[in-house]
């Protein structure tokens, strides 16, 4: 499988791996490229790079298949051991900032990491284009409804007084 020992991270110059990714992302149908930097900084390991590829979606409007094209920042820390082992209740974390924690596992799950970059980088609404219009919801006042049961209140008049 695609796992990173992080004894090999260690061993590297620098404790920095370099890692190719050129696989399919099964589960999604998705066959991505990434080229991610893995670096050791004591307690914790860096995962920095990218991931492009394509991925068949669903349109949301007119259900129709469309390609989308994946272009993913991956930026990741990992903490080598328990988190609140060693830091207890409380660490201070940067804006934006997530650690996973290893719990002391000691490799790093590269297919895991990227299959969790690409569901978080899907869009909430897919749309197969711009111009989609099939099955677009139309506003209320494109909507012409009669009911007889209504016409009671043409016929009110009110009188006002001035």
């Amino acid at each position: 499988m695609h796992k990173v020992l992080i004894e090999d991270i260690e061993f590297e110059p620098n404790k920095t791996l370099h890692y190719v990714f050129d696989d399919c992302i099964e589960e999604l149908n998705c066959n991505l490229h990434s080229e991610l930097d893995l670096k050791s900084l004591g307690e914790f390991v860096e995962v920095s790079g990218f991931a492009e590829g394509k991925i068949k979606l669903t349109c949301d409007r007119c259900l129709n298949e469309f390609e989308y094209n994946l272009d993913i920042d991956i930026e990741e820390t990992y903490a080598k051991h328990a988190l609140q082992d060693e830091y207890g209740q409380e660490l201070e974390l940067s804006r934006g900032q997530f650690i996973t924690d290893l719990n002391g596992e000691k490799e790093i799950d590269i297919y895991d990491l990227l299959y969790q970059s690409v569901i978080l980088s899907l869009p909430n609404k897919k749309v197969c284009g711009i111009n989609c219009k099939e099955g677009m919801f139309v506003s209320d006042e494109d909507i012409e409804v009669h009911d007889d049961r209504m016409d009671i209140f043409k016929t009110i008049k009110i009188e006002r007084k001035d």
